[in-house]
């Protein structure tokens, strides 16, 4: 599957996101310790966006109710129950890329018949 272009890295300051729209996803594109991180840029608590909160401790933190997803993997660290889905990330030529699955388009609304 080909790699997903997303922004520029200098575009993200460390310990912070970019919101980015790509291949029919909302993501929030981290950069932190130098590396890129990549997650769906949902909150599933309360809709927040990821994109718009910080990093700490290697978590991506909402910043409307605080909940903390690790970078690696989405895991929300205080409950085993909650994720967001991430996606594997890359810097090729300054160029940050995701290893996005194709998205599933929504199915079309029928009428009645």
């Amino acid at each position: 599957m080909p790699w997903t272009p997303l922004c520029p890295v200098s575009d993200i300051d460390d310990g912070k996101a970019r919101y980015v729209e790509a291949a029919g996803r909302f993501l929030a594109v981290y950069l932190h310790a130098g590396q890129p991180y990549v997650m769906d840029n949902y909150c599933p608590h309360a809709g927040g966006s990821l994109a718009a909160g910080f990093v700490d401790e290697g978590c991506a933190v909402c910043p409307w109710h605080y909940w903390k997803f690790r970078l690696t993997d989405g895991q929300l660290t205080s409950s085993p129950h909650v994720r967001v889905a991430t996606y594997p990330a890359r810097v090729t030529d300054g160029i940050v890329e995701a290893d996005l699955p194709p998205a599933h388009p929504a199915p079309e609304l029928q009428g009645p018949t």
